[in-house]
């Protein structure tokens, strides 16, 4: 029987299918993005060319460390959510499913919880767990489960520990140190840092995430079809245990161990208990001697603990190695654009246009109104520039002066920004590339559901940012 689509999850498909044929890959905005502020720098500031060329040439290859940063998360989580306990806690969840409706809203409560944690575990987590889902509660929408393993990516993981705005704000040289002053702001902010305390650890933005959560739960909720309603894998015509890598693996490993002195040690264990009990000695070490323990928490000490646990959960460097293997293909898109978005930020503050459109942003807001208005404008232009670190990078300049002129509390302003940066990826099927190969869909047959989720959050983020932006004290 044919799904019977609302006309919202109709035109979702419509204009899915438009943005299939008419619109680039992400790279070509960014060389779009280059050449627009490059552009911008030569007719609205004095700058001259040559000033503009070395101002972009110098900063190209400043985030490399961040890029190399951003690609870890994406490669840890993967590690992990495909490590033997998590194959076997996805096997345990999934059996608590027990119809269409409940089956969707289960995957969408662990999407959202466990991208608070890391969002490239979650993607890849939740997408396993969607599939094991539907191979028990075969009558389910298949696309509203692939759906369902999304959500995390357009709510949750940008007000958890792998924001990347709330990272690179407390993360010490994860951003160009001219960045840095604007948002220290003559020592107002010392060292320019922002730390999570301030950001993902305030209060409000846990009541954001429970408003968010009961919003997108009560809309997976009534959006999914009833049994018969919907389009099972079947009706898809795909097969759901056609996965079986991980166990044929598997087989072969043991196969392979002592065969050969070299295959010994990589099947030893004690080898990567060494590294888990010098890496976690290290971590405890660090946090217990740190004033705030949760201050403390960094892009690079939180990617270091995922990989850790990637040692631990694999058990031996072999399974290491090829989990590691799989995972590096989806950071291809990191490496080759965030040299480019670096450069772009360059040539905006080497040229004050982050002043220019600092003044643009104040002349239209006031203190009350600057976070929606920066919720809003991170949603937009992350339809175009889907990178949340990269495009901070080129936002942060003229955001946090503005913020300082408005005297807006600049740790909220994050918030607000990772708020509405989460949005656009409901629209913006450049995250969902990696999962998308996982369930053999196209991002169209998932995006009927997505939207229906951003139009419903929306009004309710913007609102949520507004009247709890008000009870923050500038600057911090």
């Amino acid at each position: 029987m044919h799904d019977r689509s609302t006309p919202i999850a109709r035109l979702a498909l419509s204009f899915t299918a438009w943005t299939e044929r008419w619109v680039p890959d992400a790279f070509i905005f960014a060389l779009l993005a280059t050449i627009v502020v490059f552009t911008a720098g030569l007719v609205a500031t004095p700058s001259t060319l040559p000033q503009i060329v070395d101002a972009w040439g110098r900063s190209f290859w400043e985030l490399i460390p961040f890029t190399m940063q951003m690609a870890l998360v994406v490669i840890t989580g993967h590690v992990l959510a495909t490590s033997p306990p998590m194959e076997r806690l996805i096997r345990h969840v999934a059996g608590w499913a027990h119809s269409p409706r409940g089956a969707v809203v289960l995957v969408t409560l662990f999407s959202l919880a466990s991208s608070w944690i890391n969002w490239g575990f979650s993607l890849i987590f939740s997408a396993m767990l969607a599939r094991q889902v539907a191979r028990k509660v075969t009558e389910v929408d298949y696309r509203a489960l692939a759906a369902a393993s999304f959500l995390g990516m357009g709510t949750i993981w940008a007000q958890g520990l792998s924001s990347s705005a709330a990272l690179l704000m407390a993360t010490p040289g994860a951003l160009q140190p001219q960045v840095r002053d604007i948002v220290a702001h003559g020592g107002l902010v010392p060292g320019g840092l922002i730390s999570f305390s301030h950001t993902i650890f305030l209060w409000q933005s846990y009541v954001a995430m429970a408003v968010e959560t009961v919003v997108v739960v009560a809309v997976m909720y009534f959006a999914t079809p009833a049994a018969g309603q919907g389009k099972t894998a079947r009706d898809l015509g795909i097969d759901l245990d056609d996965c079986k890598g991980t166990a044929d693996e598997q087989a072969r490993s043991r196969h392979a161990v002592g065969s050969t002195p070299g295959t010994w040690f990589e099947h030893l264990r004690p080898l990567s208990w060494f590294v888990v009990i010098l890496g976690g000695t290290y971590l405890y070490r660090y946090f217990s001697s740190a004033s705030q323990p949760l201050n403390a928490i960094n892009l690079n000490n939180l990617n270091f603990a995922f990989l850790l646990l990637g040692f631990l959960l694999h058990g031996t460097p072999s399974r290491l190695m090829r989990a590691m293997e799989r995972a590096t293909p989806a950071v291809w898109g990191v490496i080759l654009q965030f040299p480019f978005y670096a450069g772009i930020a360059g040539i905006i503050t080497a040229t004050s246009l982050n002043e220019q459109l600092a003044s643009v942003f104040v002349n239209l807001s006031n203190a009350a109104t600057f976070p929606p208005l920066v919720a809003v404008y991170s949603a937009l232009l992350g339809m175009f520039v889907p990178s949340a670190g990269s495009k901070w990078v080129i936002e942060a300049p003229y955001v946090m002066a503005a913020a300082h002129t408005l005297k807006v509390h600049v740790g909220w302003v994050v918030a607000a920004y990772d708020l509405g940066e989460a949005l656009a990826n409901l629209v913006q099927p450049f995250w969902m590339l990696p999962i998308l190969g996982l369930f053999r869909l196209r991002a169209r047959d998932i995006m009927g559901y997505t939207l229906v989720v951003f139009l419903a959050l929306v009004p309710v983020v913007i609102l949520l940012v507004l009247l709890l932006g008000m009870t923050l004290p500038y600057p911090l």
